[in-house]
């Protein structure tokens, strides 16, 4: 009975022995590949939500009463300085500007009569003055009533395209009803919010390259062909967001871009003392990005991070790691949290340069 207590006793031992020993094989087993952060000076590239607007966007508006008598444009139409656009009845204006012609004829005779009179010592220097004063109105009141009479002729006070009408041909307008818009788009400019941190950063950048070039990105997620330069920034931050709004200018030599747009403007900012990771060596759980951090007991741990910023294959990390320390870049789906592991290492250095972004 005892040697079957001592076989199985030993038996028991072997065991034990044998599944740690299989344990520790197994453990063994599992040797990937780490990397640790890259801390450096780089740029990257911000996206900006903005509103694109005309060089020049301007409301016509009806500048005498009257009915719409003619449009000569049409609707989308690209004009040119000086194009008529539409006619308001000129008839009551014209009659206006008869009378008035015809009154001052009548005061200018008037005139010179009584300066015939003045030069021959008849009528005082006074009642000269006098006619010339009411001679004086009389032409006035032509020049105003010639006035009136361009206004009932609205031309284009710049090359630009037309928008929608608001009035149709016939209808009735007031002083002052609008009649369409007109924008010239043979340059853009386009309004973007940055945050103060980043205003500071292209403030430096500003001063070393003197102009600051930024791209758009337009509704269909290309690349507008033509850069833009940064031309204005606002006076003042915005309490309430901490953001100041700048303006960028775009040569839009095909007309591409119109007055209301949106896009995004891609702007170079540059970042010291950064801290990158391969984007390949973050998982994600329920929104948040993670990395396993590897301790000095070669055990894995679980860590949630804080993406700052996305460059093509890395992030700049702005939380939750330091540069020191070691990361699974491999492998991420054949541990968990408190494995143990045998790993080889490379620096940043030999890692970056042949990333690609994949899935392990």
């Amino acid at each position: 009975m005892k040697r079957i207590f001592l076989l199985l006793s030993l038996c028991t031992a072997y065991g034990f022995t044998s599944c740690e020993s299989k344990k520790e094989e197994k453990e063994e087993e599992i040797k990937l590949l780490t990397t640790s952060p890259w801390l450096k000076d780089t740029t990257v590239t911000k996206e900006y939500v903005a509103q694109i607007h005309a060089y020049q966007h301007i409301e016509l508006r009806a500048l005498e009463k009257g009915y719409l008598q003619k449009i000569f444009v049409d609707e989308g139409q690209a004009v040119t300085k000086g194009q008529p656009m539409f006619q308001i009845t000129p008839l009551v204006y014209q009659a206006d500007l008869q009378k008035s012609q015809a009154e001052a004829n009548y005061v200018g005779i008037e005139y010179k009569n009584t300066k015939s009179l003045a030069d021959s010592n008849i009528v005082s220097k006074n009642e000269l003055a006098l006619s010339k004063a009411k001679f004086d109105k009389a032409k006035a009141e032509v020049s105003l009533a010639q006035t009136h009479l361009q206004f009932t002729s609205i031309k284009a006070p710049f090359d630009g395209i037309m928008d929608h009408f608001q009035g149709r041909l016939g209808s009735v307008v007031n002083e002052g009803d609008l009649l369409t818009t007109l924008s010239d788009n043979s340059k853009m400019w386009v309004y973007f919010n940055v945050p103060e941190a980043e205003y500071l950063a292209y403030k430096e950048q500003a001063k070393a390259d003197n102009i600051v070039n930024v791209n758009l990105k337009m509704a269909n997620n290309e690349v507008f062909k033509y850069p833009g330069v940064i031309k204005t920034i606002e006076a003042d931050f915005n309490n309430e967001t901490g953001n100041i709004a700048f303006r960028a200018t775009f040569p839009n030599p095909g007309g591409l871009l119109r007055n209301g747009e949106t896009g995004s403007v891609l702007m170079s900012v540059p970042l010291k003392h950064a801290l990158l990771i391969p984007q390949k060596a973050t998982f994600e759980i329920l929104e948040k990005k993670y990395v396993y951090v590897v301790d000095n007991k070669n055990v894995v741990h679980q860590r949630e991070i804080t993406i700052g910023s996305e460059m093509p294959d890395l992030y700049v990390i702005s939380d939750g790691l330091k540069g020191d320390e070691k990361i699974l870049l491999e492998g991420l789906r054949k541990v968990k949290d408190g494995d143990k592991i045998s790993y080889t290492y490379q620096t940043p250095k030999q890692v970056i340069p042949s990333l690609k972004v994949y899935s392990e």
